[in-house]
């Protein structure tokens, strides 16, 4: 197949940076749609955790919100939120934690609060934190994925709802945080990665059509590129199918 679209190649994406046998925690939307995804290609033994209390979920249609129940149907096990947050997320024990965001800027803080630098009179009140701000900090990792515009790639956030990496290196250690960041951002263009110094993002690969000119005009800062970036390889006819399926099922019971 080669009329996949930009979409489909981030969710695809998104989804092979996922290990076999990892635990995530799983947020709705793309995150959700990448990590069925992945447990249905390369991944069968993913774990995923949802906010609302399902762990090992195995959902065979797409789940519309935390609280749809083919979640507790398909886990595991289901516990009570405070158990997720108090004994999985902030002890350490999730290996993955997956976000979108609203803006996101150069040392990958997200915002999901407010748009504008009044928070009692914002222009725009987005749906808030969630979960979000916990596990940016308490995931081993964190992987972002969120559609590269000046929108949403700005150069300050409005309002830091979940931290990346502060502003600049030794801020998540000097705030006490637990993990150790975004390991990656991914986009409808292609991957940004931390500077290893720095933290600043950078981007290392772009998906196939997409050139570093694209890239640099729909963010809003100076943007890092690496001396040696790659291709990211295009979707495969089954990642397609598979991914199309899923789609299809999306609030659809079984």
């Amino acid at each position: 197949m080669t009329d996949w679209t930009t979409d489909e190649m981030m969710t695809i994406a998104a989804a092979r940076t996922l290990r076999e046998g990892a635990v995530c925690f799983v947020g709705i939307g793309v995150p959700s749609t990448a990590a069925n995804l992945a447990r249905r290609t390369h991944a069968p033994n993913l774990v995923l955790i949802y906010e609302s209390g399902t762990l090992g979920a195995k959902p065979d249609t797409l789940p519309l919100s935390i609280g749809d129940g083919i979640l507790a149907e398909t886990a595991d096990a289901v516990i009570s939120v405070p158990e997720v947050f108090n004994y999985w997320l902030q002890p350490g024990r999730v290996d993955i934690g997956f976000l979108a965001a609203a803006q996101i800027d150069e040392f990958a803080n997200i915002n999901t609060t407010v748009i504008g630098d009044d928070y009692r009179n914002p222009k725009v009140r987005l749906p808030g934190a969630g979960g979000a701000p916990e596990i940016a900090a308490s995931c081993r990792e964190v992987i972002v994925v969120v559609r590269q515009t000046r929108r949403a790639f700005v150069p300050r956030v409005d309002f830091i709802t979940s931290v990346g990496f502060g502003r600049g290196a030794g801020d998540r250690e000097r705030l006490g945080l637990l993990g150790s960041g975004p390991r990656c951002v991914i986009t409808d263009l292609g991957i940004l990665e931390p500077d290893p110094v720095t933290c600043a993002l950078t981007l290392t690969k772009l998906h196939p059509g997409a050139t570093i000119e694209a890239a640099t005009a729909a963010t809003g800062w100076d943007l890092a590129v690496a001396d040696d970036v790659t291709t990211t390889a295009p979707p495969t006819d089954e990642e397609l199918a598979i991914l199309r399926m899923l789609e299809a099922t999306k609030g659809r019971k079984q």
